[in-house]
């Protein structure tokens, strides 16, 4: 036993300094044979894998030189990241199966119609979609997948002849190009020739915000089912063109963790899965088993981790009638360090994904008719059970918000429909136009059921992510069941709603500030010096009724003249998609359009705090608002030199949720300064302790009491982990007169909340203009104690100081790009916060 621990030990130090030789028989199978023809990987990156961290340039150069030099393999761009970067796809089979690739990919997805029975499945080949490091800073799966494709397009023999001959492979090397390139260049450019293997040294500690997410700091294995970025919307579009029947996720976890492949927790297991899909998820996952006992890698199942939210890689194929399999690879974060489990290398943790990458395909030609007889009978399972129920949505004031929702129902190909008259249903305005009908007997109709359900018992109290996401209530849409009488022609080409044209006025113009791309069309105005006023109380005129909150635009004393100025607002109004109404008179009936009632508004000029501190992901999502929705120019203002910057040039400075000590007391007295002398200053989340422990805001917290009197010690992570908020969905009560709530055209909102900050009430309720209800649970879990706590407490303040003012969201109003709903209360607190 001692001399194979010295050998071990041997081993792992010649493979920590000595990476400049290793070589490709380290990671590939010796039972098969090796077309001389194929380019290895390292004729092209000029390194073995596993030597360094690839970038995604080199990347595309190596499996664009394969699919030049193999028959096999098809390459193909789906499209660009937010920093241009390719989306490739590559397509590897069998070269009879390249010449025939639409007809069995047409036949692939007729498994999921009708007609599927006629199909001889026996013939057919399994489809496997395998996507490789969708965080960035997990790179050996990207690393591996330079293996995996050198192997299927070079290997010879007859098993890899069976192989392909029996999968189609759908092979998505780097599902987060951006992330790659920025973590490769931290962990490269901090390599040394004598490898550190010290967790403190610098090579392990990478910079804010990391590698792990895209462009604007998104986790985008959360964006499955909202697909809101290009990345998501690339890979969504091939998984519906294939409907694969397996699907991988190639993950890493912490460097002391050893290797996680599915099934994870089945008792977590959304309900809407079938329990055959888990079944299969431990059948495929005795062949990974099998694969690393092999090579002697240590692994883990059926904890931690699992199958609830469908917006995760591994999830979404189980609702699509395919099998999700999470892998997740103990990192080492860099080239090698020490770990609890000895020395962890790069070439080790590459070396385990590509085997495990073998596995599942390996699997897949086994279970072949397997798989897909599942797929069939999931899809006709869907149309046996008939169910002539439907779904609207919609809202009779923000045409665009519940266009985005169909966008989104589009992608996942579901089948919407107009209205074909405007109707009422339970108090509820349906416009045509505004709304949209979803039958539920349809193909997608687990998809559709997963979108819009509102659920709040479950079998278990832990959540790796969320545990609820209705749609309809993130985006603030009014949604109802049982609408099929009303459903119009269905919708195949979806477009935005057209304004109706702006007439031309001598007067003024009027608009409504319910249409989600309002903040857009003001900051147009303004930034082009509009004078624009925000009326603070309802009033009609000409026949029609406004809202709190209409804009208005005079005619006079402005810098565009008459014609400059309507020509400008018919831009405005066309490319954001609202109407904007030309009056021939002030006098209303309510405020007149000269009441001191209408107040100025002035270009905001915003910060964003980023950098060490900050949490990157909601930090991310404003900036991702502001500079692809509303079009909005935002500072990004980093923490580590803030003292350094002149304050005064900014109007608003945001302060998302915070990780550790931020600022030190001078910095915090010149904000406070910066407030005082007429600074907006609006916080998130956690912020509200910085804001309660340096007298920014009084805060008094209604905190839950936990008693743990009959939990053992094996029960206390569990107990502790129910207490978490991971994510649900609660109803505040709202008052509309109040400037953080124009817009909003119903007297309650739907809050997304995931942090245990319970503020109590003032006794003022003016101050109090967005408080969760008695009964605020709408969707999701939460710990009998917290539901205790949240009742009545309030969501926002705000607090004048000096000439300035502090406003506090106790949760993110921007989770994830998808709680449209939400995002008009930030820019509110933006273009509103001076007249509260």
């Amino acid at each position: 036993m001692k001399h194979c621990f010295t050998i071990i030990l041997l081993i792992i130090n010649f493979l920590v300094y000595s990476q400049e030789k290793i070589s490709l028989d380290y990671y590939l199978p010796g039972d098969i044979s090796y077309n001389p023809n194929i380019p290895t990987p390292q004729s092209v990156l000029g390194y073995v894998p596993g030597k360094w961290h690839v970038t995604h340039d080199k990347l595309i150069q190596y499996m664009t030189a394969l699919a030049k030099a193999s028959p096999r393999v098809h390459l193909e761009n789906r499209g660009h990241t937010y920093e241009d970067r390719p989306l490739i796809l590559l397509t590897i089979t069998a070269e009879k199966n390249q010449q025939q690739l639409s007809k069995i990919q047409k036949e692939h997805r007729q498994l999921t119609e009708k007609n599927a029975y006629s199909l001889a499945i026996e013939n057919m080949p399994a489809v496997v979609y395998q996507g490789f490091s969708i965080h960035g800073n997990e790179p050996s799966g990207t690393n591996a997948a330079l293996l995996v494709a050198y192997y299927l397009a070079a290997g010879e023999g007859e098993k890899i002849n069976q192989l392909l001959d029996n999968v189609v492979v759908l092979f998505d090397p780097a599902l987060n190009p951006d992330g790659i390139q920025r973590f490769a260049y931290w962990a490269n450019t901090n390599k040394s020739k004598n490898i550190s293997t010290d967790p403190q040294d610098r090579e392990y500690s990478e910079i804010w915000p990391g590698g792990r997410t895209n462009h604007y700091w998104f986790d985008m294995n959360r964006d499955w089912l909202p697909v809101q970025l290009p990345e998501s919307k690339a890979r969504i579009h091939t998984f519906h063109q294939w409907y694969p029947n397996i699907l991988t996720d190639h993950h890493e976890m912490g460097p002391n963790s050893t290797f996680f492949f599915q099934p994870g927790v089945q008792s977590r297991t959304h309900p809407l899965t079938p329990k055959l899909n888990q079944e299969l998820t431990k059948k495929i996952g005795n062949f990974h088993a099998n694969a690393l006992d092999k090579i002697g890698s240590l692994y883990f199942t059926e904890e931690n981790f699992d199958d609830f939210y469908y917006g995760k890689g591994s999830t979404f194929p189980d609702i699509n009638g395919g099998v999700g399999i999470l892998f997740e690879q103990g990192s080492s974060r860099g080239h090698a360090q020490k770990t609890q489990n000895g020395i962890l290398t790069f070439p080790f943790t590459i070396r385990n994904q590509f085997i495990t990458a073998l596995s599942t395909l390996e699997a897949a030609k086994s279970m072949r008719k397997e798989l897909l007889a599942y797929q069939r009978d999931f899809y006709n399972d869907i149309r046996k059970t008939k169910n002539n129920q439907s779904y609207v949505f919609g809202s009779e004031k923000d045409a665009a918000s519940a266009y985005h929702l169909a966008e989104i129902l589009k992608r996942h190909q579901v089948k919407i429909y107009d209205v074909k008259n405007d109707f009422s249903s339970k108090g509820k305005a349906y416009k045509k136009g505004y709304s949209y009908i979803v039958p539920k007997n349809q193909r997608q109709r687990k998809v559709i059921e997963a979108i819009f359900e509102k659920r709040t018992s479950f079998t278990d109290s832990l959540f790796y992510d969320v545990s609820a996401w209705n749609f309809p209530l993130a985006f603030n849409l009014n949604f109802n069941e049982n609408a099929s009488s009303h459903m119009g022609p269905e919708i195949t080409d979806l477009r935005p709603r057209n304004p109706k044209k702006v007439s031309n006025s001598q007067y003024a113009y009027l608009m409504e500030w319910h249409e989600y791309y309002t903040p857009k069309a003001l900051y147009q105005l303004l930034s082009k010096g509009i004078r624009v006023k925000v009326g603070m109380k309802p009033f009609s005129l000409e026949g029609k009724k406004y809202d709190y909150g209409t804009l208005l635009i005079p005619v006079q004393n402005q810098r565009a003249h008459q014609e400059e100025l309507h020509q400008l607002l018919q831009t405005v109004s066309s490319s954001n998609h609202i109407d904007i109404t030309a009056v021939s008179t002030g006098l209303t009936q309510g405020i007149d359009l000269g009441s001191n009632q209408f107040k100025t508004l002035f270009l905001p000029k915003i910060a964003l705090l980023t950098g060490q501190g900050i949490t990157s992901y909601d930090a991310g999502e404003i900036w991702h608002l502001m500079d692809q929705r509303y079009d909005i120019p935002i500072t990004k203002l980093d923490t580590e030199h803030i003292q350094y910057r002149d304050l005064s040039k900014y109007t608003h400075i945001i302060m998302c949720n915070t990780r550790g000590t931020v600022f030190d007391k001078e910095m915090i007295s010149k904000l406070k300064s910066w407030v005082h002398a007429g600074g907006n200053l609006i916080g998130y989340r956690n912020v509200a302790n910085f804001f309660k422990n340096h007298e920014f805001m009084n805060i008094e917290y209604n905190k839950p009491e936990i008693k743990a009197t009959d939990v053992t010690f094996g029960e206390r992570a569990d107990f502790y982990g129910a207490k978490r908020i991971g994510g649900a969905i609660f109803n505040a009560k709202i008052d509309r007169s109040h400037p953080i709530n124009f817009g909003y055209t119903n007297e309650n909102i739907a809050l997304f909340k995931n942090t245990t900050l319970f503020i109590k009430p003032t006794t003022y309720g003016y101050k109090n203009p967005i408080q969760y209800t008695s009964k605020p649970l709408l969707s999701g879990y939460i710990n009998k104690d917290n539901l205790a706590s949240i009742k009545n407490t309030v969501a926002f303040r705000h607090q004048n100081s000096g000439k300035g003012n502090v406003l506090l969201f106790t949760d993110n109003t921007n989770f994830r790009a998808f709680w449209y709903g939400t995002n008009k209360l930030l820019m509110n607190a933006i273009f509103f916060g001076n007249i509260m």
